[in-house]
């Protein structure tokens, strides 16, 4: 069983229960117990479960963290791969940008580079960030209000992306693997492919955590068109399967 098919099953066995424990996965998986607890190390630092003695609990309500909350973890990754990301965008351009911390810490970048664009964003940080800069002006999408993100989402935020032709969007995610991207937010997944489609290139902002990992909301398959901005290379396979296909790969850290 493949790693992240480990953890998949680690997450659905904690819908069901209070707890597991982490010899008791270790003996179903046919893997040792330290490799578990490496499954569940890694699953609490994504925000996916929370560890306890002798195995893990599922999250208190509230579920995948917060927006507030994610802006704490990775900041240093974050913009490094926000830093990247800027690169690919020259002055006039026009783009969409989606919610997320990742992309907030891009909005920052953006503000301060100096370049003129025009932006429409689904995200009141990041139209507040992008916003401060004179040279940028932007477009916030209408919608149902999801306080968690400080975003908007919903047919009319899809409608209105729709709407609109741009060059370029930049848009963060939960998880990367094989398959493509995928989303755990309510409500994100099709704003995403709103701003895939009516863009000519999409840029993904991620850090390695979200690595050979998938959730219940497919995003977008690895096609020509489409960068993926890292912190750090991705495993051989996940950056086969995504170069055989079309997609560029951009890393801060080779």
């Amino acid at each position: 069983m493949r790693k992240a098919d480990r953890q998949d099953r680690i997450l659905d066995e904690l819908r069901w229960k209070p707890h597991v424990r982490a010899n008791e996965l270790a003996a179903r998986f046919g893997v040792s117990t330290e490799t578990i607890r490496r499954d569940l190390k890694s699953l609490s630092e994504a925000g996916m479960l929370e560890r306890a003695y002798g195995g893990a609990s599922p999250l208190a309500p509230g579920g995948w963290p917060t927006l507030d909350q994610r802006k704490l973890e990775r900041v240093d990754e974050r913009e490094q791969v926000a830093a990247l990301a800027e690169t690919i965008v020259s002055d006039g351009d026009t783009l969409m940008v989606d919610a997320g911390s990742s992309t907030l810490a891009f909005a920052r970048q953006i503000a301060s580079s100096g370049k003129r664009l025009r932006i429409l964003t689904n995200s009141l940080q990041v139209a507040a960030v992008a916003g401060q800069s004179p040279k940028i002006d932007v477009k916030i999408c209408p919608g149902d209000f999801l306080a968690s993100e400080a975003a908007a989402i919903g047919p009319e935020t899809v409608d209105f992306v729709f709407r609109h032709n741009v060059s370029l969007c930049v848009l963060g995610a939960s998880a990367l693997n094989e398959d493509g991207i995928s989303e755990t937010v309510p409500g994100f997944a099709p704003v995403k492919r709103a701003m895939i489609q009516a863009s000519e290139r999409a840029v993904f902002l991620l850090d390695h955590s979200k690595f050979g990992r998938a959730h219940l909301d497919r995003v977008a398959a690895p096609r020509p068109g489409m960068t993926l901005c890292l912190d750090k290379a991705p495993p051989r396979t996940l950056n086969t399967a995504w170069i055989e296909r079309g997609a560029e790969i951009l890393v801060t850290r080779p």
